[in-house]
């Protein structure tokens, strides 16, 4: 019982942590897209969010989060295996590089212009180092 807990807690800290980071990364999108398009509004931006290319690339951090919500929300106890290997997917997901899939050039961009998701950054992986392979 104390296990489930503490895995609905990680999950849930998580979850926040990640929530804040999609944030703060859709927000640097709506300015990057807003300096070249104009303005637009909330109506407007949830539709880009859905099926603009620019911003497709922050479906995979929204996928995470949706997936720890359906961890949390499942019937039955979540092994510790399938939790590592969802924290480990996390881990390899919000690993900036240079050069890699678009989610990783784009993610190590915004970490090089936004403080703000470096900050928030820190925080998950911070997160994510007390809970490796432990």
């Amino acid at each position: 019982m104390q296990q489930r807990i503490n895995q609905f807690r990680l999950l849930n800290e998580l979850r926040l942590k990640l929530l804040r980071l999609h944030k703060l990364l859709l927000e640097a999108e709506r300015v990057a897209y807003e300096q070249v398009q104009g303005q637009v509004s909330r109506g407007q931006l949830l539709q880009l969010v859905i099926s603009h290319e620019q911003f497709a690339w922050l479906h995979q951090l929204s996928q995470r989060i949706v997936q720890i919500d359906e961890l949390q929300q499942a019937d039955e106890p979540i092994t510790l295996e399938v939790i590592e290997t969802f924290l480990a997917d996390v881990r390899t997901l919000l690993t900036p590089a240079e050069s890699g899939d678009e989610f990783a050039t784009k993610y190590d961009a915004a970490l090089q212009q936004n403080p703000d998701v470096v900050l928030a950054h820190a925080d998950v992986v911070t997160l994510l180092s007390t809970t490796s392979q432990g």
